[in-house]
């Protein structure tokens, strides 16, 4: 058997203003409203309110036989509240179905496993709380921020949070070593189940779609479910196979256009899947009960994630901006918790976010790159003046 796993990342970050030197002291609008407001607005139009739509078409029409699960992070539901009451009983609305499984990560989407260990266990559990109030739901499924992982993660979790049973990793080429990411892993320790995204067929969908210098374009939903079918053709002793297929949820809509054909694409893509007597959709909670074979001990001594074709941290952590942008929002979180400054650590925990520091990416900027087409900044030395700027402020507050 053939076993789809669905999930999609679902996050907005906090923007920040494009704070001035001469701001400091001045003003304490770190966050630029305006920006973050518009930019959830587009997407809410373009990919949540659709997308969400068509999910729960699809729930509700097959009846149980179509799952999905989503990574939901506490700044966007505090987005979607605040700018879109309409797209967070969407996803209320979506929960309710039946159909969905909800998995936890840091609240703010931080990269705190690496930079702050107490930071990092705090996130979760105000992540799984948040989840539990929001949406009446009790993860047990941990996806870390960027899919990043490594064997100290595993025994984080292990000794901080029993019911976490699962994690989401990228599928990396130099942690599988020639293996298939169609196959779970057991973590180094033995204390949780591993599911490897495919980063191919993913990616196939989330980046490579609407790409006209592509050579499968345009890829149609009978090709790429052949190309599912055709990855049962490996396995010659039964074993069953877990297709992971990872993605921002921003794919549908926002990412590739409706305009591409990818909402018409993925419904037909599904309701294909769904006549094939071999293939069956899963949420990642339910591979363990699944399993017919022992899986192989994985070991990751060093942080992998899905980012770029290094598949490391160079996406958030390549340069002296970010490094240093990083060590001093941790500092200076630290510094606000010793001092009980409850109303700076709620700020700093929002620079915590990681997109601030891929905006900070100079390894690709300059070509175009993905990393510049998410940044809604000049440039990577821009963006850190700013962040600059605004921990300095902070950090006089501190002192107050």
């Amino acid at each position: 058997m053939l076993y789809i796993i669905f999930y999609f990342q679902v996050h907005q970050p906090f923007r920040i203003n494009k704070y001035k030197v001469f701001d400091i002291n001045e003003s304490v609008a770190y966050f630029d409203e305006e920006l973050n407001r518009f930019v959830f607005n587009k997407v809410s139009e373009k990919c949540y309110l659709p997308a969400n739509a068509l999910f729960k078409e699809l729930i509700e029409t097959f009846e149980g036989q179509f799952k999905i699960s989503y990574s939901i992070t506490g700044t966007f539901i505090e987005q979607a509240k605040a700018y879109r009451p309409d797209v967070y009983d969407s996803f209320l609305d979506l929960v309710k179905t039946g159909g969905v499984e909800l998995l936890n990560e840091t609240y703010y989407h931080s990269l705190a496993s690496i930079f702050d260990l107490e930071e990092f266990i705090e996130q979760v559990e105000e992540h799984a709380e948040l989840i539990k109030k929001e949406f009446g739901f009790i993860p047990t499924v941990f996806r870390n921020t960027e899919l990043i992982y490594f064997d100290k993660l595993s025994d984080l979790l292990l000794s901080n949070f029993p019911q976490i049973d699962t994690i989401l990793i990228e599928g990396a080429d130099k942690i599988l070593r020639g293996d298939s990411p169609l196959y779970a892993r057991i973590s180094y320790n033995h204390g949780h189940l591993l599911l490897l995204k495919h980063y191919k067929l993913s990616d196939d969908i989330a980046f490579r779609f609407s790409d006209r210098n592509w050579e499968e374009y345009p890829l149609t939903a009978e090709r790429y479910v052949s190309w599912i079918k055709d990855l049962t053709l490996m396995e010659k002793e039964g074993r069953n196979l877990y297709l992971n297929l990872f993605m921002d949820y921003e794919t549908f809509g926002e990412h590739q256009w409706k305009e591409s054909g990818i909402f018409d694409f993925i419904k037909r893509v599904i309701e294909l899947l769904l006549k094939e007597k071999n293939i069956k959709f899963l949420w990642p909670s339910e591979v363990k009960s699944t399993l017919n074979y022992k899986p192989k001990t994985l070991s990751v001594p060093n942080p992998t994630s899905w980012a770029d074709t290094e598949r490391d941290l160079s996406a958030w952590l390549s340069n002296p901006l970010q490094w240093n942008a990083m060590k001093t929002c941790y500092e200076l979180l630290k510094k606000a918790k010793e001092k009980g400054r409850k109303d700076l650590i709620t700020l700093l925990k929002k620079l915590t976010t990681s997109d601030h520091f891929y905006y900070m990416c100079i390894k690709y900027f300059q070509d175009g790159d993905v990393h510049k087409y998410f940044s809604p900044y000049d440039s990577p030395e821009e963006v850190y003046r700013y962040y600059i700027a605004i921990l300095t402020d902070i950090e006089e507050r501190l002192e107050e």
